[in-house]
This record gives structure tokens, sequence and C-alpha cells, in this order.
């Protein structure tokens, strides 16, 4: 597969799996009370800069992630296929997003517990569905 073609794959499959596993599973954790009620799944507030949807740019984002790490972990097989998709969306996304991203925009460092927690949940699902769509993907080029 080209690496053209691979990133592509790679962006739409992150872009799908933040919005189908990253959000549901947030869903469930907004119903449990990890995640309070004011920070819906698939939220549809605008963002400031651009006015979209906050979950498109959280699926752009996760795209972007998708496509990246499609070209990086997109060979490997069997176990270690699914177990670097889990692993290194886990912490690499979780990592980012509380000492790079929230920097960034202004804010604090989150608390590590229970968000840091909530967050390798939440990237580790998304790793999984990435890498599944990714695989689904492939196979239905092929």
């Amino acid at each position: 597969m080209t690496l053209v073609k691979l990133l592509i794959l790679g962006f739409v499959a992150g872009f799908l799996a933040t919005l189908l596993f990253h959000q549901s599973l947030w869903y469930v954790f907004n119903q449990i009370g990890l995640i309070p009620l004011d920070r819906p799944a698939w939220p549809l507030d605008p963002i400031p800069s651009y006015g979209a949807p906050s979950v498109i740019s959280k699926a752009f984002w996760g795209g972007l992630w998708g496509a990246v790490l499609a070209v990086i972990l997109g060979q490997l097989t069997g176990a270690a296929y699914w177990g670097s998709w889990i692993v290194v969306g886990a912490f690499a996304l979780t990592i980012v997003a509380f000492y790079v991203v929230a920097p960034l925009k202004g804010e604090a460092i989150p608390a590590l517990w229970p968000r840091f927690v909530a967050g390798l949940m939440l990237n580790g699902v998304w790793g999984f569905g990435t890498a599944l769509i990714l695989r689904l993907l492939s196979t239905l080029r092929a």
C-alpha cells in the first residue's frame, strides 16, 4: 500500500474511531459519573476559531493521529498490531492532551485521578477502534 493511501485510510479510521469508539465510551463515562454531564459526548458546541462543532474537531484530530500512527503501526501483525494501537493510543494521546494541549489552551494540567485514567481508557479504546477500522478498510480495499 502506498504511503498516501495509508495516510488517507489512517485518517478515515481515526476520524470514525473518534465518533464511534471514543465518544461512545465517553457517553458511558457520562452515565456513570466519571465524566461530568456538562462535558457531554458528541458535543455540538462550536469551537472558538472556526465555529465547527467540537465533536468534528475531536474527530479531525483523531483522524490526524490515525494517519500518523497508521504509518508507524500499520505494518505490524497479530497481537503486536492490536496491542500497539491500544497502548500507543492510550498513552500518547492522553499525555499530549494533558501536557501539551491543555497548556496551549491556557488551561491547567488536569488532576491525574480520575481524568488521566479516564483518558487512558478513552484513548485506548480509540486506538482499538482505529486499528479495527483500518483493518476493515484495508480488507475492503484489497
